[in-house]
């Protein structure tokens, strides 16, 4: 094993053993480092890595690398993840190859304390669904050869970070366009969490297309939650019983537009004659509510794929970045406010 040889990013040779050498350590504990296994401490573990960074050493690529995409996700019960896993599939079965999920119990850095683990399984390349990577768990799995691609980043993305997104800001111009042509000027939104990127986004668009149209920008109509039903429900009550109730609610996502539909419901509100109502997503539970939910499209199926495709290319992720458009669907759940319609 100490006669290990690779090629760095200049073509120079590098060997385990300088590699050693640099950190300190024998050749055995950067084998260890290099294959995931045990027997290292932390601290020795960060430090192999780093000099495996600075040194640009390249493993040679197992022989016998098993044909796995590992997919990282947060929440598997949501109708998101369950499109993005079909679209993954679809290449899966191309490339005749086949997914592993792995469930992780951090929404911004799914992968602490698991890298290792992924490593161990050497699989094809990970695909992460709504979420993130710490800087060391990047740098983990690129010692590995183990490639990468983010779908939906949950924080922004570095330069040298494989992503798949929408265009969620664009979306957030568009679905504020569409209830400022209908009439509306008191329009809220519930976004999901603040720290989440697409969240932002959206928020940020819907913003400059009220500034765009002239229209006040209300911190009181805006409301910060989780992307689920139930915190469409909560804060849809907060809005609608405020004195000057808003008569439109941009929702980040449709589940929570379909809190905000039992919200309105319980208040005796409806929808659309009452209340506009506009989602994000454009998942099969828009068109099974009633009426049928205005929402902005993204696709998630296609950006999947793309990610999918991807990790199962010959070629390096890295840089690879690219965002989707977005598309607004209009449906029965959006109308002009009663004062003008």
């Amino acid at each position: 094993m100490s006669n290990s040889v690779s090629l760095n990013a200049r073509g120079r040779r590098v060997t385990l053993d300088a590699v050693a050498k640099e950190a300190g350590v024998s050749p055995s504990t950067v084998s260890k480092v290099l294959n995931g296994r045990a027997g290292v401490s932390e601290q020795t573990r960060r430090d192999v890595e780093e000099k495996l960074a600075r040194c640009g050493y390249i493993p040679r690529a197992a022989p016998d690398a098993s044909r796995v995409i590992e997919v990282v996700f947060y929440e598997l019960g949501t109708e998101w993840i369950l499109e993005a896993l079909q679209g993954i599939d679809e290449i899966a079965r191309e490339m005749d190859c086949t997914i592993m999920l792995t469930k992780s119990h951090d929404l911004l850095d799914p992968e602490r304390g698991s890298a290792e683990q992924v490593s161990r399984r050497r699989p094809w390349g990970v695909i992460l669904l709504f979420s993130s990577i710490s800087d060391v768990d990047m740098r983990r799995l690129r010692n590995r050869r183990i490639p990468f691609v983010v779908v939906d980043p949950a924080r922004e993305p570095g330069l040298d970070v494989a992503y798949v997104g929408a265009q969620n800001w664009a979306g957030g111009v568009s679905a504020a366009q569409h209830l400022i042509d209908l009439g509306h000027k008191s329009i809220a939104v519930i976004t999901g969490p603040e720290q989440q990127l697409c969240a932002r986004a959206r928020l940020s668009g819907f913003r400059f297309a009220l500034d765009m149209a002239g229209i006040e920008y209300r911190p009181e109509f805006v409301r910060w939650g989780t992307f689920h039903p139930e915190a469409g429900r909560e804060l849809g009550l907060e809005l609608l019983q405020l004195p000057d109730r808003p008569t439109a609610i941009f929702a980040g996502a449709d589940q929570q537009a379909a809190g905000v539909y039992q919200a309105a419901g319980e208040l005796g509100l409806r929808i659309p004659q009452d209340l506009s109502v506009l989602g994000f997503d454009d998942l099969p539970i828009a068109q099974l509510i009633w009426p049928a939910l205005t929402t902005i499209r993204q696709p998630i199926r296609e950006m999947a794929r793309m990610a999918a495709r991807i990790i199962t290319q010959p070629v390096d992720p890295d840089h690879q970045q690219m965002e989707l458009a977005t598309e607004l669907v209009v449906r029965g759940s959006t109308a002009p406010p009663a004062e003008v319609a």
